[in-house]
């Protein structure tokens, strides 16, 4: 086939295949002769982030467009959703083209981004930002993360608005009048270590109400970084109700309990914070039943001198793009998780709610894939991270796995096609 290129003796779901790509689409995925185990590559769907913080404008010690870009196209992202708290907020449509433009002028063959709207202006959470407004501007859904929605009245008037024009809300469950300058969760640790805590009902208060409002007004909400059992318990009474809730987790929620912060580590400081490892068992599990429906990054960049304060003082987050779908391949090889479920969770998942078109490897899905080396080993440092914010827990601890190709309708973001490829 003219212009066709043909990936051989890649491993799709446990199958030894020969992926055949057409100019942006595939063309077919074929069984190939031989025993899967002699096939050195994963394939894997393109990623698809729907929470994550490139701080442009406005914070670019942190991040900026450009090495966010890198590190989701690095970490085998094909698709990433950035959020509204910029400086100034992406609260109007001025601020919301200038994000676009930076992507696609200076990454016109990058990972695609979409920008999430302020729900309110300026984040506060008095009035809605105008919505219809940023919508034509192109943001793919709305959200007011890092500052919860305390006001029901307003959440409600943003989900109906946002029906209405067909995109989603995202919100952010805390009532943060139950956790005042809270650093850790609330707890056996937070009282050895003598930090204010955080309760996990500050949490799983606003699910519940999100969930009433959800199911009162018949409207479609997606709820961010699940991290309480409490949380996961309403969220499946929720579902087996028909309330149409969705919502995520983060790999840091899977993998780490609130001991990762017992030496004050203020690289394993996050909001929510980590959670008691009853926690993680219940999100574990409900990422395996289907309860949590997609995973996400949460990617909150700051630069190293900003962490490297005092556990009380250093800000919320962990950088996660550079090191997701490692950390997630661990969870692979303890058995957690399978290659469908992370298909399902990065992939097929984020499509369905946020209305993308992903790529199943029919004839005439678009070429949004990576190859993915699980015997290859990396460990992340400043220098090996593509992204500007180091902040991770894992830094400096070797992880499974490398990404050697992303590609984007056809074309390499990241590696290149293998040699038989050509």
């Amino acid at each position: 086939m003219s212009g066709s290129r043909i990936i051989q003796d890649v491993v799709w779901q446990g199958q030894l295949c020969d992926c055949i790509v057409e100019g942006n689409r595939i063309a077919e995925l074929r069984t190939a002769s031989g025993d899967s185990r002699g096939g050195e590559l994963v394939l894997l769907p393109g990623l698809i982030d729907c929470h994550t913080h490139l701080r442009e404008p406005g914070q670019e010690h942190k991040e900026d467009i450009t090495s966010g870009l890198a590190a989701a196209a690095s970490g085998g992202f094909s698709s990433i959703f950035c959020m509204a708290n910029t400086k100034p907020v992406n609260d109007n449509a001025a601020v919301t083209r200038t994000i676009l433009s930076t992507a696609t002028e200076g990454h016109p063959h990058g990972p695609a981004l979409y920008p999430v709207g302020a729900l309110s202006h300026g984040l506060a959470g008095k009035e809605l930002a105008p919505m219809h407004e940023l919508a034509r501007a192109g943001c793919a859904a709305f959200s007011n993360d890092g500052v919860p929605v305390s006001d029901s009245g307003l959440m409600r008037r943003a989900m109906e608005y946002s029906a209405d024009l067909r995109i989603p809300v995202i919100n952010h469950c805390e009532d943060p009048s139950l956790a005042p300058e809270g650093v850790i969760s609330e707890g056996p640790v937070s009282d050895r270590l003598g930090l204010r805590g955080v309760p996990s009902v500050s949490e799983s208060i606003q699910v519940a109400r999100d969930i009433l409002l959800a199911s009162y007004l018949d409207l479609p909400l997606h709820l961010a970084h699940i991290s309480r059992r409490e949380s996961v318990e309403l969220i499946n009474w929720a579902k087996n109700k028909g309330v149409p809730v969705t919502a995520e987790t983060c790999p840091h929620y899977l993998l780490w309990s609130e001991e990762r912060v017992a030496e004050y580590d203020p690289l394993a400081k996050v909001n929510p914070p980590l959670g008691s490892e009853d926690d993680v068992t219940a999100l574990r599990q409900a990422v395996r039943e289907g309860v949590i429906d997609i995973l996400a990054t949460d990617h909150a960049p700051h630069a190293l001198f900003e962490k490297e304060a005092p556990i009380s003082l250093a800000p919320n987050g962990i950088s996660g793009l550079d090191t997701a779908l490692s950390l997630c391949w661990t969870l692979v090889q303890d058995g957690v998780l399978t290659q469908q479920d992370l298909i399902r969770l990065w992939c097929r998942g984020p499509a369905r709610i946020f209305g993308l078109r992903d790529n199943g490897f029919n004839s005439g899905d678009p070429a949004d894939f990576i190859l993915f080396d699980p015997r290859e080993s990396w460990i992340p440092t400043p220098e090996s991270m593509r992204s500007r914010g180091k902040n991770t827990p894992s830094l400096n601890t070797e992880l499974p796995g490398r990404v050697q190709l992303n590609c984007r309708q056809g074309t390499p973001l990241y590696g290149e096609f293998p040699r038989e490829a050509e």
